[in-house]
């Protein structure tokens, strides 16, 4: 969620008790908005709560220029002091997934994560089990960075591609209708396309490049794995994701304000495709 709608829209995506407290959100907002002045963001925006054991991390993210590739995430362990979340390395990805313990809140902490030598993550096989050493800090950046690209979200026509290829935010965006709201495919993924350029064109009858050029979330697998709510009134739009527990999408009808946070422990939820029903 941007910075101006820290301490409105925060009551709205607390899960399970775990929400961001007044005191936070007004700490928020001022180092937010230090953070914009001192890079010199176009926007700044706040990403969300990771719940650790012993300290929780609080992670944002800004732009100068392109609003999908130029974004720069930054974490924070009280809310004041931001560090720069260093880029994931190809271990941190390999490893992520298999570390299962909660995040502690040190970034220096290194956890010793055991791989087998017939997990087919790997994609090559081993001789004999190996003990790996992930850095906290490297996990987070693998973590946030994993979670944003299968949830992050924007509706369709909030993000516009300039003919030069930079992705701006839309001005001319006035929010989407309740009848479109209902539907999986008005809400796309905040990342860069997995698919080719012409096939999410394809998929619809009033197609516009300018702003049809993400990923749909209707050809997530498996069916299912996203809900959508209306909240009484049809103003506002929630969607939530079945696969991490604590991420949620909010949008205020008919108006362009939208954004999205995460509000976990780091978990996912692999047993999703077994509690989902086959005949919706």
């Amino acid at each position: 969620m941007d910075l101006n709608s820290i301490l409105d829209c925060l009551q709205h995506v607390g899960h399970f008790g775990h929400v961001v407290s007044t005191e936070e959100q007004v700490v928020l907002h001022n180092s937010l908005l230090i953070l914009q002045n001192e890079n010199h963001f176009r926007n700044v925006f706040f990403w969300g709560k990771i719940l650790g054991a012993e300290r929780d991390y609080f992670v944002a993210y800004g732009y100068v220029k392109d609003a999908l590739h130029g974004r720069v995430y930054y974490y924070s362990r009280d809310c004041v002091n931001w560090g720069l979340l260093p880029k994931p390395s190809k271990d941190g990805f390999l490893l992520t997934p298999l570390c299962t313990s909660r995040f502690q809140g040190d970034p220096a902490l290194i956890t010793d994560i055991l791989i087998d030598k017939d997990d087919p993550s790997l994609g090559v096989k081993l001789r004999k089990a190996q003990i790996k050493k992930l850095k906290e800090e490297d996990r987070l950046a693998s973590f946030v960075t994993l979670l944003s690209d299968e949830t992050a979200i924007v509706p369709r026509g909030g993000l516009f591609q300039r003919p030069d290829g930079v992705v701006v935010e839309n001005l001319a965006f006035e929010g989407l209708n309740v009848i479109d709201s209902r539907e999986l495919a008005s809400f796309l993924h905040y990342r860069t396309p997995t698919r080719k350029y012409n096939t999410n064109l394809l998929t619809k009858d009033d197609y516009n490049y300018a702003i049809d050029f993400l990923d749909p979330l209707d050809i997530d697998i498996p069916e299912g794995c996203w809900t959508v709510h209306l909240t009484s009134g049809n103003t506002i739009v929630l969607v939530k994701s079945l696969y991490w527990p604590g991420f949620i999408f909010y949008h205020y009808l008919k108006t362009p304000r939208h954004g999205f946070v995460y509000i976990g422990h780091g978990k996912r939820c692999l047993d999703l495709p077994f509690m989902i029903s086959p005949f919706i």
